[in-house]
């Protein structure tokens, strides 16, 4: 059972009152230009008594037309002396605004299909942050209030450098370093063998670079895996020797 707490009722959203008689209007399968204006006033008025009901503040488009729907069916119900004369007809200037209402609404639909495909389009450039960058150097209107043609010059100059900025071409050089794992092992052996012992000092002064260092660093590590060499630590920081390993 549903409390009264709980209970909810829903009605639709139109965005205006010539939005709800459109949608009577289409929902009913009426012809625009000979609408049953009895009918349409009832459902109009039938509407506006349940959005009453609920406590929903009425807009006051709503009002003037359910007041002038309400003279049109009073007009129509008065006797006319020629039915076939148009300029007679009280429906005709609010059929004429229903034409007019459909056709922007109409408009406005392929213009919001649009807009949501333009907006799924990555936007480029940096807008929001040229914006905040601006901001930071400029109090709020400062610019405007001496605005002249010095100042537009100097926009002018300050947006043509970020642009050309951003519009140079971005060269990246890769350094193809001549060193390899292999050949450092090979040299770090061969300093082993003349030296009998090298410590991590040593091996530093031997390499020519960072990268180079790098090199050496990870050759000492594999030959350690390997069991070519041993090493002995010592007391401190960065203090141990590698030597060649005794197979004995």
């Amino acid at each position: 059972m549903i409390s009264a707490d709980t209970f909810e009722i829903k009605l639709p959203q139109f965005e205006g009152p010539f939005d709800l008689l459109l949608f009577f209007i289409e929902r009913d399968e009426l012809d625009i230009h000979n609408i049953s204006i009895s009918k349409i006033t009832d459902d109009f008025l039938e509407y506006i008594h349940r959005m009453n009901s609920l406590n929903i503040e009425l807009a006051s488009e709503f009002i003037v037309v359910a007041a002038t729907l309400m003279r049109i069916k009073a007009r129509m119900l008065l006797p006319r002396f020629d039915p076939e004369d148009d300029e007679l007809d009280p429906r005709k200037d609010l059929v004429q605004k229903l034409i007019e209402y459909k056709k922007i609404k109409l408009v406005t639909g392929e213009l919001r299909v649009l807009e949501h495909e333009r907006f799924l389009v990555e936007k480029r450039g940096t807008i929001a942050e040229d914006v905040r960058q601006a901001a930071l150097i400029a109090e709020p209107g400062e610019e405007l209030a001496s605005f002249d043609l010095y100042r537009l010059l100097l926009v002018y100059d300050r947006l043509m450098s970020k642009y050309k900025k951003q519009s140079e071409q971005v060269v990246h050089t890769v350094v193809q370093y001549p060193y390899s794992i292999e050949q450092q092992k090979k040299i770090i052996a061969d300093l082993i063998l003349l030296n009998k012992k090298m410590d991590f000092k040593q091996i530093l002064r031997s390499s020519d670079n960072r990268v180079h260092f790098v090199y050496n660093f990870l050759a000492v590590l594999e030959m350690l895996q390997q069991q070519l060499i041993s090493i002995q630590v010592g007391l401190g920081y960065n203090n141990f020797w590698v030597e060649e390993k005794n197979l004995s």
